[in-house]
């Protein structure tokens, strides 16, 4: 395994909390000395963060890898990121999580581990697991850990679940799809759900105990089409594509009320085998805060696996003019062979 530590002040002690707990012959690199070699490995990128939320050699980190495309190619990763203050650390992770899945490394379901300053962070699975927030910080590290060495890759594909909350006669994000959708193999089941005009309430919060007893059942106290149909697809997929158009730099209502209600599923069932995929279309800029939105409130939260370069973003504003992009067509084929060959 191989430890990407970006140098700073905060970064020896960083190192010295994860030496007892990677493998036996893992090395330490310093991301300024260079890339080579790394393709194919399991990485963990370590990043501490100064009193700012800050690191600057992290920053150098991400300017090469947002311009090395197909540079940590077969890599399979995991991130700690601990802070001083009690902010930033889940916004670097999410850029590091980006920029190296863009450069080819994928990411384990729920790949982040964090701690703020205080390790208040940790309070409540301190409270569960009977200890502090410091060893509890110490025993999810070591968790992600062991998972990043044992992993051995997805499932086979072999069904797809789409969700979008698109009018078809009108969007740009769904002419995408059907881009990539006519280039995936014919042995793929395909199903396409939408769920617009309100069709899925968004999450009420309900106590732990409550959405644990329902998710238990594969239900949610709230029923409706969310656990009628939406539930039991993705149960069933082996892949889902998320297909968002960008129109407020978010992703939108309904698509976010899923992510949300998908907590009820997920207090039974874990998805680290399931891949995620993202369509992202903006009528002007920003489609990397959508694709950091699926980033973290799907891989990191609700432990989907993120396969490499698991988004394709597209800028188109009028009605149609997503079929004129020139090569539009093509990176969505190209698209279509990474879902059904990764």
């Amino acid at each position: 395994m191989k430890i990407i530590l970006p140098p700073d002040q905060y970064s020896g002690k960083l190192r010295a909390f994860l030496e007892p707990l990677v493998p036996p012959g893992s090395a330490f690199l310093d991301p300024d000395g260079g890339w080579e070699g790394l393709a194919g490995e399991k990485l963990l990128f370590a990043v501490a963060l100064d009193e700012g939320g800050c690191n600057a050699a992290c920053y150098r980190m991400l300017s090469v890898l947002r311009r090395a495309e197909g540079l940590l190619d077969g890599c399979t990763a995991g991130v700690v990121v601990t802070g001083v203050g009690e902010l930033y650390t889940k916004d670097v992770a999410r850029d590091v999580v980006l920029a190296a899945n863009l450069a080819g490394c994928a990411f384990l379901g729920r790949p982040l581990v964090e701690a703020t300053g205080s390790l208040r962070n940790f309070r409540v699975q301190a409270q569960i697991q009977g200890t502090d927030e410091a060893t509890a910080f110490r025993l999810a590290a070591a968790e992600l850990i062991g998972r990043l060495e044992a992993w051995t890759g997805p499932l086979p594909l072999r069904r797809v679940l789409a969700l979008h909350a698109s009018v078809r006669a009108t969007s740009n994000t769904l002419a995408l799809w059907e881009m990539v959708r006519r280039e995936l193999p014919e042995h793929i089941e395909i199903q396409e759900l939408c769920l617009l005009n309100g069709t899925v309430a968004d999450c009420n919060g309900c106590a732990y105990t409550a959405c644990l007893h329902f998710g238990g059942q594969g239900k949610c106290f709230y029923g409706g089409p969310m656990v009628e149909e939406v539930f039991p697809a993705v149960r069933a997929c082996d892949a889902l594509v998320m297909l968002c158009a960008n129109y407020n730099d978010a992703l939108s209502a309904n698509l976010t009320a899923f992510v949300n209600r998908l907590t009820a599923l997920f207090r039974q069932n874990r998805f680290y085998e399931k891949r995620l995929y993202g369509l992202i279309v903006s009528g002007y800029s920003g489609g990397d805060l959508l694709a950091r939105q699926l980033i973290s409130g799907l891989n990191m939260n609700k432990s989907f696996y993120l396969p490499p370069e698991f988004c394709l973003m597209e800028t188109a504003n009028e009605k149609g003019s997503l079929a004129k992009l020139p090569g539009a067509a093509e990176r969505g084929a190209v698209f279509a062979r990474r879902i059904a060959e990764r």
